[in-house]
């Protein structure tokens, strides 16, 4: 690791004395006020710099969550009891301290100046070891850069958290949302998936939660996912057909694969007369207007292989300062890496990339939906049908934990023994866990030619139809 540069050496941190006197001094004047407010606004040990002030803001968090009296002399004694006494200054310092705040309503204008210059030492804590690293010989670049956006941005989080909201502002929220959604005449509280039985069983997909969407191989969840992207892209089930910015991660196909399959989805078109070369002229005139509504739809795709997923949350956090994303697909889990955790088992490193996702959800405040594999389970369990069970998600329970909702994706058709195996485009949708409201199942017709899913109620359109 390289030496200190002669200007890292030359160069004090930012700090300011006084300030940090004042603050510890209104807190000794008055601990029950100032200190939970220090608390409540990030102050720690750590933004004090001066050593001297550390031991005393030791002292008095200790004081106080011993419920002991805080004044001049306590203070000065517990000081003592720790043999600390003298390495902050002795009793003229604990004086000068306390001399520092003749009032404590200056409490809040101290503690910013303190907080401002705590941030500002951590932002140079980060920048320091990120050129640390950068003479690393063993180096991993994408791991770096994914690291080091990762702590500057964990800097700014730690500063700007409130850990309590005010409940009469959590009241007028909650208000607000009630009145809009009565005045619009709208029963969800997310975005629409474009689905109209998803969105009575979950009202929407709301911000912040990780929506799981898990099957067997071959059961259409690409598909589905695409779908629900698709119609949240062209405003379908938008009240007023707003289109709404939407990212893909494909971690499985191309981003050409998947934009051939969209657009021959949106025209329902079956891919393999294109690869076949069988297109009528009517086809290709339904496969140019697909292409040109899509072309307006505002659909991000990452294709890269092997995303790491701090990553993936990087990418996301700068689509959603650059184009306001407002849904994520992550298509899917199981081929997903998480580099801090793979050294201690797939099981591990699977909980750690959902673990990341739900951050990633509750992070940029939008709905993530994440595909995931099933185990052979339930077809095991019962080979009539394969109906699945939570208990089947693949490799980890922690993704079950982890998820807001989980949607279980099965055919029946593709099972003989299955009671509706005589319907060949029935798929069901089993809401299986739902954190704020109903479960059930959930009925949509799947075209498979055409990769497309239907509200049930068509299931008499003939796949081939136009648009």
């Amino acid at each position: 690791m390289p030496g200190k540069s002669v200007s890292d050496t030359l160069r004090t941190p930012p700090y300011d004395e006084e300030a940090e006197r004042g603050l510890l001094g209104c807190a000794i004047q008055n601990p029950d006020v100032v200190i939970d407010l220090a608390l409540e606004r990030g102050i720690k040990t750590s933004s004090f710099y001066l050593k001297a002030h550390q031991h005393v803001w030791d002292a008095l968090t200790d004081m106080q969550s011993m419920n002991k009296l805080i004044d001049g002399v306590m203070l000065n004694n517990r000081l003592k009891d720790k043999q600390l006494l003298e390495e902050v200054g002795g009793i003229l310092y604990l004086q000068r301290i306390m001399d520092a705040a003749p009032i404590s309503v200056h409490a809040e204008s101290y503690l910013e100046v303190v907080r401002e210059k705590a941030l500002i030492r951590s932002i140079l804590t980060c920048a320091r070891e990120a050129v640390d690293r950068c003479y690393d010989p063993d180096l991993e670049l994408d791991l770096l850069v994914d690291e080091t956006e990762q702590s500057f941005m964990n800097v700014r989080g730690d500063q700007m958290k409130q850990v309590w909201h005010p409940w009469s502002g959590l009241i007028d929220d909650a208000v607000k949302q009630i009145n809009q959604l009565a005045d619009n005449n709208q029963t969800m509280a997310g975005i629409s998936s474009g689905f109209r039985d998803i969105d009575h069983v979950l009202h929407g997909l709301k911000p912040a939660e990780m929506i799981v969407l898990a099957a067997r191989p071959s059961m259409g969840k690409t598909s589905l996912a695409l779908n629900i992207a698709e119609n949240i892209a062209t405003g379908k089930g938008h009240p007023e057909k707003q289109a709404i910015p939407v990212a893909v991660f494909s971690l499985e196909m191309s981003a050409g694969s998947l934009v051939q399959r969209m657009i021959c989805c949106r025209a329902r078109v079956s891919s393999s007369k294109i690869m076949g070369g069988y297109l009528s002229k009517e086809q290709h005139g339904r496969l140019m207007e697909g292409a040109d509504q899509l072309k307006e739809a505002p659909i991000f795709i990452d294709d890269s292989g092997g995303l790491d997923v701090m990553e993936m949350r990087a990418r996301a956090r700068r689509l959603k300062r650059k184009h306001n994303i407002q849904f994520i697909v992550v298509d899917y889990l199981q081929i997903a890496h998480c580099h801090k955790q793979s050294k201690d088992g797939w099981q591990r490193e699977v909980a750690g990339i959902s673990s990341e996702m739900k951050n990633m959800a509750k992070e940029l405040e939008l709905p993530v939906m994440v595909l995931s594999q099933l185990s052979r389970d339930a077809e095991k369990r019962d080979r009539t049908s394969g109906v699945p069970k939570l208990s089947d998600l693949r490799d980890s329970g922690a993704i079950e934990q982890d998820a807001d909702v989980v949607m279980l994706l099965r055919r029946p058709s593709r099972y003989p023994g299955d009671p509706r195996a005589e319907e060949p485009n029935l798929a069901i949708v089993d809401i299986a866990k739902n954190r704020n409201g109903a479960v059930g199942p959930v009925d949509l017709n799947f075209f498979e030619e055409t990769t497309r899913f239907e509200t049930r109620e068509s299931g008499a359109m003939d796949p081939g139809s136009p648009l």
